[in-house]
């Protein structure tokens, strides 16, 4: 019975904790987008912003400078997990822009430098709630909640 409640006041505890930091660790780029991470080594990054229902994925090398779209390859998914919608997925000569998902949807990203490339799988939880503090969404929201 004690181990129940040390296991149970240890994952609240962590629970908690994870949800208080996970907040502050979020990065933003020179647009004041959401950076994603495109590679394993942080050389290839994403930063995602969103304007007129649109989601604008720019693609950025390790010093955060834009890089040229040419053979990258991006796919899109969003929903649940019990319904899943593959988003559709326009290049431009900077990026990528996928129509918007509903507020509270997860956005999966699968990340290829080209057609042969193992994809790099990145997460974003598309939370349209305001901070307070920053007055931005929560998904691209970096400032510390006390």
């Amino acid at each position: 019975m004690t181990h129940k409640i040390v296991t149970s006041i240890a994952l609240a505890i962590g629970l908690f904790t994870g949800n208080a930091m996970a907040h502050g660790d979020i990065e933003l780029g020179p647009n004041k987008g959401r950076i994603l991470e495109f590679s394993t080594n942080e050389t290839m990054h994403g930063e995602v912003t969103e304007a007129d229902g649109k989601v604008e994925i720019a693609v950025l090398d390790k010093d955060m400078k834009l890089v040229e779209v040419k053979d990258q390859e991006l796919n899109a998914t969003a929903g649940t997990r019990e319904k899943p919608a593959v988003l559709a997925v326009e290049k431009t000569k900077d990026g990528f822009v996928i129509p918007a998902p509903k507020a509270g949807e997860w956005i999966i990203f699968q990340f290829k430098l080209d057609g042969s490339a193992k994809p790099i799988t990145a997460r974003l939880h598309y939370n349209t709630t305001v901070c307070d503090p920053c007055k931005q969404p929560e998904w691209r929201c970096a400032c510390e909640k006390k």
